[in-house]
Formats: C-alpha cells, structure tokens, sequence
C-alpha cells in the first residue's frame, strides 16, 4: 500500500509540479514517517484501525484497568480482529458520545456489525457466605467488570455475532454461568500460558475464523439497498 500511494503521486499523469501538489506530498511523506515511528502501545493499535482500510467495525468489550499480562494479551488480541481487516472499536479509546454511559454503549452497539468480549479479572474478593448463611471457610474469587455482563447482552439484544472471551479463575457468574444460552461456548484464556499457546490453537483459529465470517456477512446484509430495481 505505500509503494501505490507513492507511485500515484509520482506519476506524471496524476499530479502536476505546482506549490500546493508538493505540500500535499510532504504531507503524505510525513504521515507516512510517522506511521513507521509508531509504538506498538494498545492506545496506538487501536488508532491505527480507524485507517480507512478497516472498513467494518466491531464492538471491542473490556475492562479498562489491566495489568501487564491482560494487556499484552489484549494487544495480541486487536491484531488478531485487524487481520481480519475489521475495526475494533472500545469505549472511550476510539470514541465517546457527550451522552450517559449506557446511551454511550448502545450507540456503539447500534454502529457496529459484531462484538468480542473479553471477561478478565478485576476484583479479588473474599466470599464469606450467602444470604442463607455463612460459609465454614472462605473462598477467594475474582471478579470481572460489571460491563462484560451488560454490553455483551445489548449486543445479543442486537443480533450482532459475539465472540466471548473469560480468563481462568474469573467467576462464571450471569451471561458467563455455564449453560446460559445463547452464550453457552466461550473461549477460556489461561494468563500462566504463554499466548502463543491461546492464538495458535484450533480453537481459537476456528471461532475466529467463523465469527468474522458471520460479521461481515451481516455487514453486506444490513448495507443492501431497502428496494432492489433490477433482479439478479
């Protein structure tokens, strides 16, 4: 792509050698420099998928707050739905609304064509019983964030094609409890794992493969004309 976009300016018939062409020229030179020097940080991942060559986007569900591993994990993520050439798109990092945050999520829900959610743990927590009594010992669970349970059920709500995620030991709780259909099959990402050992399986690879099939097959559907004037 950046040998064509250079080749098109330098050819004679595509540009004349007036002041305002080699500006905009500059312009593109440096743009280009700058997409090179680019770090590899999620924030920038995730600006670079707003290029125009990402055309279909995809509701990107996560906790906000992540430590090191889940970060690495959610960079290698955003890789993986890029090459699908789609665009993942994450409250607030691509964009926010000046509205609530629910209004914020569906909006965002009502934009997109699928969703991927990522349930990772957030809180560490000590269970010391229910409301029917207390436990004779106490267990530790982990908790993930409140929004993997509501922005994952705006999309089901939606019709859009998910793809759930849950890290080992976080609390199987809500559309995350086994058996709660439509979120029955989820992907377990084990953090003690190297990653590889997550993006390289055929699991992976297959659930992959077949939600991005289904988003932009739902994308072509849902951008079909409302009235079709000549048959097939």
């Amino acid at each position: 792509m950046n040998q064509s976009y250079r080749r098109g300016y330098d050819s004679d018939d595509m540009i004349c050698d007036c002041e305002a062409c080699r500006a905009d020229l500059n312009q593109v030179d440096d743009h280009l420099r700058e997409t090179e020097q680019t770090n590899n940080s999620m924030d920038e991942m995730m600006r670079q998928s707003a290029d125009r060559l990402y055309r279909i986007p995809v509701f990107l569900s996560r906790p906000n707050v992540l430590n090191a591993v889940q970060e690495a994990f959610m960079r290698r993520l955003i890789r993986e739905i890029r090459r699908e050439l789609l665009f993942p798109r994450t409250l607030p990092r691509t964009e926010q609304y000046p509205e609530t945050v629910l209004e914020n999520v569906r909006r965002l829900v009502n934009s997109s064509y699928g969703l991927v959610a990522t349930n990772l743990k957030q809180l560490e927590v000590d269970v010391l019983g229910t409301n029917t009594g207390r436990f004779p010992t106490p267990r530790i669970e982990w908790l993930g964030s409140e929004f993997l349970q509501i922005e994952p059920s705006m999309a089901y709500q939606r019709g859009l094609p998910l793809l759930l995620i849950r890290e080992r030991g976080v609390e199987g709780t809500g559309i995350w409890s086994p058996g709660i259909a439509p979120f029955l099959i989820f992907l377990e990402w084990d953090p003690s794992q190297p990653l590889n050992e997550f993006f390289n399986s055929n699991a992976w690879k297959e659930v992959l493969k077949n939600w991005a099939h289904e988003v932009r097959n739902g994308y072509y559907i849902q951008t079909e004309p409302e009235f079709r004037y000549k048959s097939c």
